[in-house]
């Protein structure tokens, strides 16, 4: 992998990688929406005249934003949205109707619809609505993006990462793909060192045809990890009935993965170490060598250079296996991995066909603050208990686990600096969350009462509303306060 390649850049509700479809019926208001969102946004803009013609620009190239009349001849806006949902299309629509068409509308919302306008559209409102959608698909664009540019070199088995620490692990397993060497994964629980080891074995399946074959060290006892590992004959002990095949055994010609390595005991280290030197073995009870060509991968959280000195791991079985070091970093040390992280998993535990939920900005302050001492594992369940929670596809900071949500630094982390990030684009995000808090805090005291709100506030009704739309605010769960 060149860590050279330029990384994605995201500039304010767009980036560049994001490409919209209009697909209309009557040429005149295609042709101007297409003109209003090009030059108002800088970017490329499709068009197609009927929704069998948008289906198949869909199907040929990815697109961020499909804006659909609901009535066109060949295939209607309804029967396209069914087919976008039946097809998975990775892309948010929204539809144009007429003034009598509200309720159709509506029922395109319940099939997978983002939200709708209705014509003649109010260029203003539809631009702003546009904006808002493309900034909330800004970050699932960026996991497809990532996930290409990963594909060009390696698969990489879901890792995916923008950080340069994570680069170099992944040039690091292009490099030894196409070796035999033994590779030891160092890293925080959490961290994903499994998933790096599968990584490894993808990289290298062009010329290994084994499986994978995982085994925890740490979950079993002595006795039991010999048998699993190296198998047995029928009559060794009482139970073996017949002849197994161990781990070592069923990865001939793949990858071994040894978690937990620091935990195997003192006699089956030295074990291991003759099988690492000879690349063969005899099943307990047996006297036949059996001969592998196994890649394995060993890994543990633990410290083996301070187990040596302690006399709990051996030295020599230590360097066998430290042919090749793979460090993993700690999610705290790589924050910029942590919206497309967020955008990964919330697009996986995506509880209805109307796409993964959106994360509002306060949110997302509050996750990158955090110092995530499970690592990559505890976003993971972060994020799927606020999938599960979350209310009209929103996941807020009361939707994160409260020791998440509860960290009582949350102005600090809003004022947080990333030297990494550009500064317009920072302060964007501490504008619009401050921006929300104010809201929120302006609706609960007039209970959610727009017109009130804007007096209090010096804002118009329809900015407020706008605002309302913007940040996904329910105002029903202030009306009971």
């Amino acid at each position: 992998m060149n860590t050279d390649t330029p990384e994605i850049e995201a500039t304010g509700a767009t980036s560049k990688f994001q490409r919209l479809l209009v697909a209309e019926d009557l040429e005149d208001t295609r042709e101007s929406m297409q003109q209003l969102l090009s030059l108002s946004l800088g970017l490329t803009v499709d068009v197609a005249c009927d929704g069998m013609e948008a289906l198949e620009l869909l199907r040929k190239r990815p697109y961020s934003l499909l804006i659909t009349d609901l009535r066109m001849p060949r295939m209607n806006g309804m029967k396209l949205i069914e087919t976008i949902q039946e097809e998975r299309i990775p892309v948010t629509v929204i539809v144009t109707t007429g003034n009598g068409g509200v309720t159709e509308a509506v029922q395109a919302m319940r099939l997978g619809a983002y939200d709708f306008v209705t014509k003649p559209a109010n260029t203003q409102h539809l631009k702003i609505m546009v904006e808002r959608a493309l900034r909330e698909r800004s970050l699932q664009d960026e996991v497809i993006a990532l996930r290409a540019q990963l594909s060009d070199r390696h698969t990489f088995a879901n890792v995916i990462s923008r950080s340069t620490k994570m680069a170099e692990v992944f040039d690091l397993i292009g490099n030894i793909s196409d070796t035999t060497a033994t590779v030891l994964v160092l890293g925080e629980t959490g961290t994903g060192k499994e998933q790096i080891a599968r990584a490894i074995h993808q990289a290298s399946s062009s010329y290994r045809t084994g499986p994978f074959i995982p085994i925890n060290c740490a979950a079993l006892p002595e006795t039991l990890l010999e048998s699993e590992l190296f198998g047995h004959e029928k009559g060794s002990f009482t139970g073996a009935n017949a002849q197994r095949r161990g781990r070592f055994e069923q990865s001939d010609k793949g990858t071994l993965f040894l978690d937990e390595i620091g935990d195997v005991p003192l006699p089956m280290q030295v074990k291991l170490l003759r099988v690492l030197q000879e690349r063969r073995f005899e099943r307990i009870g047996g006297t036949e060598a059996v001969e592998i060509d196994v890649r394995v991968i060993a890994a543990t959280h633990q410290n083996l250079e301070k187990l040596v000195a302690e006399g709990k791991f051996r030295e020599d079985l230590y360097y066998r296996l430290n042919v090749v070091r793979i460090e993993l970093p700690p999610l705290r040390d790589r924050p910029e991995d942590i919206p497309v992280l967020v955008s990964h998993f919330a697009q996986k535990f995506a509880r209805s066909k109307n796409g993964m939920p959106t994360v509002t900005p306060e949110a997302m302050q509050v996750l990158q603050a955090a110092s995530w001492p499970g690592n990559v594992r505890q976003l993971e369940n972060a994020i799927e208990r606020a999938c599960i929670t979350a209310r009209d596809g929103v996941i807020r900071v009361s939707n994160l686990p409260a020791d998440i949500a509860g960290k009582k630094d949350g102005s600090k982390s809003l004022l947080s600096v990333d030297l990494e990030r550009p500064l317009t684009e920072q302060l964007a995000e501490i504008t619009a969350a401050f921006e929300e808090r104010f809201l929120r805090k302006a609706l609960r005291r007039t209970r959610g009462h727009v017109g009130r709100c804007a007096e209090i506030t010096g804002l118009s009704r329809r900015s407020i509303t706008d605002k309302i739309a913007n940040y996904k605010i329910d105002k029903s769960e202030f009306k009971s306060r």
